[in-house]
Order: structure tokens, then C-alpha cells, then sequence
């Protein structure tokens, strides 16, 4: 792993954390050296005939813990107290949709949003893996399923050389479910290139800082004084003119620029808010900077882009806790919504959004929900889907599907549909060489958005 100071303490980077902190650019860059994306992979891919033609790209915003969909976008007034909850729903700008009263700026974007209302096929486990997966844990195929960040990585290849298909904004997050990033069976020449990565194995590049990244002689030549410093292990020994490129790709101009929000009209960073840095829960900050982090990477190139927000497990001062989320992720996906559109990136970019599972009809004795994978919620916009839809419906309470249930694998048949991959006639090899498919069955999108 590869860290490069990146200025002065007392600047402020857009999580929070001082221009002193690191850029943690994950990879075996130097033949195999431990990390996240190998970059190798990612120039080799280049040279494979069509790749980089498609401009669509993904953004998924996990919401670790699982987030309370009756007090989001499924609101029960008609039910009893003890299943209807503390908040009043208002009207959306489409008639007939109402979502919670905290949610007043998603409301007036509803026409270019979808709600699914009655997510199904979850389980109640606490971790990121169905939701950036599409599939459970169980009975996996050798190497275990990637998510869906390294399938595009390995089906469509690069955007930009120089900038990574798939990038992981997730920090390391105390609950280790929760964790993400990963490419499963694809190897790690797919996992996700992650700013925020763990530094433990960092080799620091003397005082390279970002101002001077785009020198790429300058870049080199202290690659060369750290390898003459370094021991002369099998990793370094193989380090061959591509591994040099790689290094000098992953370090280039455009994707340092990227991953510089700063740069950005401090109006438009006003929108998105702040948030907070501080860690919520075992899981991530709430962090709405990161919003405004992932559009710009996927305007500078990434395919895929996923990020978590907070912490959503709330067994106990449920409606509290809403009061604290909810209108900061009112904000930062509203800014989304809004800054993609006004790019013209509506029909090339989708975003979704989503936690593990739902939360339980009845309030329990300490104000909270408890975990309910019967059914959850969900948020799509983007993509050149039909938006201004709440689609599904629960029953009185909230706790069980009754119209339109929308599967977690018609969720993600919709997604690949969005990039231009028709998951039915692609397949991606395992580590047996065995052939898998992108989505089970005969789950198709999901034709009310198609």
C-alpha cells in the first residue's frame, strides 16, 4: 500500500479528517504488495477491444445497521401507537406518494426518485454483503460471490486508465460485516481502490504530497529511491514497466483532482452539508461530503462507486436517532439528486440506497425497532428509469409484503440492466473455472422503472 501526505495539518479534507491524514492508495502496485487493487490488472484490461466505450456508472450508499422503512418511506398512521411511531407524513411534488416529515427536500425531488416499498429476500444478519452483492452468504461458490463493484470492473474494464472502475469511499468500520470493498472469486485485481483504506502496511513516498502528483518523473523517481531502501523481496524483485505505469496511472493529475472536493464551488459543498466525522455506532460516520466525493468519481471515470453512512441499528431511542439522520441524509442525497441532473448525468448515472434489512412493526420498551428481514425499503434514482414511483406495498403494520414485492436479485438485475449488462447472458468464472451468473434464476428487472 502506497500513502501520500497530502498537505498542511491545519487544512481540512471534506470527511473531516486534516490535510495532515494520508490518501490511502490501496493496491499491489509493486508486484504484489499487499492492498486492495492491483492496477496491472486494470492496464491490461485497457488494451481489451470495446472496453471504456459505456459512460454508465453506479453509486450505492449503504446504510449499515438496517434503516426503519415505517419511519422513512413507508409511513402506517392508520396503525396502532405502538407500530405507527413519533412522525407525520408529508406530500411528495407526485401525488398520491407521502414520505416522512424529516424528509421534506427528498419529497419535493419525488418525480425523480423510485421508493420500493417491499423489499424482499433478506436475512437477518448485519453486513454489507447482500446489499452489494445482490446474494447471501450462504452455499457460495468457490472464492465467494464479488460485489458488484468488481463485476463491473471485470466485465467493462476501465472508463479511464487513470482512474479506478471501482472505488470504495467505506472507512474501516468497527463491525466488520459491515466492511466492503471486495471482489470475491474476481481476485483482487477487481477489489475496490479505497482512499479511506486501512494503513497499516503503508509505505510512505518520502515527501511526495498530492500538489506534486501529476510530476510523474518526480513520482517515479522516489519509486525508485524506495525500492533501492526497501528489501528485496520476490514482490519488489518482479515489479515490471507495467507496475511502474500502474503506479504512475494511479497517481495521476485526474485522480488526485478527483478526490479533491475542495475544489469544488464552496456553494455546492454547502448544499450537500457537512454531516459530521464523528464514527456513529460500530459502522461510519455520517459523512455528506462523500456524496459530493462519489459523483465526482464517477465524472472523472469510476464505474462504480459505493460508500456507507452511519449507523441505522437502532434497538433503542429509534425516533432520536431518526432526528439526528435523517435530515442530514435528506440533504446529501437531495444535493445528489440535483447535482446529477444539472450535469446531465441522470440516464448515465444510477444511485441507490439501502440497509441489510428492515426494522420490526412494534415498538419495544426501549423507544426502539429490532431487526425484520420480512421486508425493507429501498431508493433508486438515476439510471434513464422511470421515476415519480413508489412501488410495492406493505400490509397495515408494515411487517410483511402484500402488493409487488421487489426481490433483492430483481433489484440488482435492474442495476446491471442500467450499466448495459444483461445478466442472464454474462457469466463471470469462479475459482473452480466454473461459469455463475449475474443474477439467479429468472429474476429480470424491474420492469415498472425499464
Amino acid at each position: 500500500m502506497l500513502t501520500i501526505y497530502s498537505g498542511p495539518a491545519h487544512r481540512r479534507t471534506c470527511d473531516g479528517l486534516s490535510r495532515r491524514s494520508f490518501l490511502h492508495v490501496g493496491g499491489a502496485l509493486l508486484g504484489g504488495l499487499s492492498g486492495s487493487f492491483a492496477l496491472p490488472d486494470l492496464l491490461r484490461a485497457e488494451s481489451s477491444a470495446g472496453i471504456g466505450s459505456s459512460n454508465k456508472s453506479l453509486i450505492v450508499v449503504y446504510l449499515p445497521g438496517g434503516p426503519p422503512h415505517q419511519d422513512m418511506f413507508d409511513l402506517k398512521v392508520n396503525a396502532p401507537v405502538e407500530i405507527r411511531g413519533e412522525f407525520k407524513p408529508i406530500a411528495s411534488n407526485v401525488p398520491g406518494i407521502e414520505i416522512c416529515e424529516l424528509l421534506p427536500k427528498l419529497a419535493q425531488r419525488m418525480d425523480k426518485l423510485a421508493v420500493l416499498r417491499a423489499v424482499v429476500g433478506a436475512k437477518d444478519r448485519h453486513e454489507s454483503f447482500q446489499c452489494l452483492t445482490g446474494r447471501l452468504r450462504d452455499n457460495q461458490p468457490a472464492g465467494g460471490w464479488p460485489e458488484i463493484g468488481a463485476v463491473i470492473s471485470k466485465l467493462k474494464g476501465p472508463r479511464n486508465v487513470a482512474v479506478p472502475p471501482f472505488v470504495s469511499l467505506s472507512p474501516r468500520m468497527q463491525h466488520r460485516p459491515y466492511n466492503n470493498g471486495y471482489a470475491g472469486f474476481l481476485g483482487p485485481g477487481h477489489s475496490a481502490f479505497q482512499p479511506n483504506g486501512d494503513g497499516r502496511d503503508d509505505l510512505v513516498l518520502g515527501s511526495i504530497s498530492v500538489d506534486r502528483l501529476s510530476n510523474r518523473r518526480q513520482l517515479l523517481g522516489s519509486l525508485d529511491a524506495l525500492k533501492r531502501r526497501a528489501d528485496q523481496s520476490e514482490s519488489v524483485r518482479g515489479a515490471d514497466e507495467l507496475q511502474h505505469q500502474a503506479l504512475g496511472v494511479l497517481t495521476s493529475s485526474r485522480l488526485a483532482e478527483a478526490l479533491d472536493v475542495e475544489q469544488e464551488d464552496p456553494r455546492l459543498r454547502e448544499a450537500y452539508g457537512m454531516g459530521t466525522d464523528r464514527i456513529q455506532g460500530d459502522a461510519a460516520p455520517r459523512l455528506n461530503q462523500q456524496f459530493l466525493l462519489a459523483r465526482r468519481l464517477v465524472e472523472a471515470g469510476a464505474r462504480c462507486v459505493t460508500l456507507s453512512y452511519s449507523f441505522w441499528d437502532w434497538h433503542g431511542a429509534n425516533f432520536n436517532h431518526a432526528r439526528q439522520n435523517l435530515p442530514d441524509l435528506d440533504q446529501a442525497l437531495s444535493a445528489l439528486i440535483d447535482d446529477i441532473h444539472s450535469r446531465g448525468l441522470q440516464d448515465d448515472v444510477t444511485v441507490l440506497v439501502w440497509g441489510e434489512f428492515g426494522r420490526t412493526p412494534r415498538i419495544n420498551k426501549d423507544a426502539g425497532r429490532d431487526h425484520w428481514p420480512n421486508v425493507t425499503c429501498g431508493l433508486l434514482a438515476g439510471g434513464g428509469m422511470r421515476m415519480g414511483q413508489a412501488i410495492g406495498t406493505t400490509d397495515r403494520y408494515g411487517g410483511e409484503a402484500q402488493d409487488r414485492p421487489v426481490h433483492f436479485q430483481e433489484v440488482y438485475a435492474t442495476l446491471y440492466h442500467n450499466l448495459g449488462i444483461n445478466p442472464h447472458d454474462f457469466t463471470v468464472r469462479d475459482l473452480t473455472g466454473r461459469p455463475q451468473y449475474l443474477v439467479d434464476g429468472d429474476y429480470q428487472a424491474i420492469s415498472e422503472l425499464i
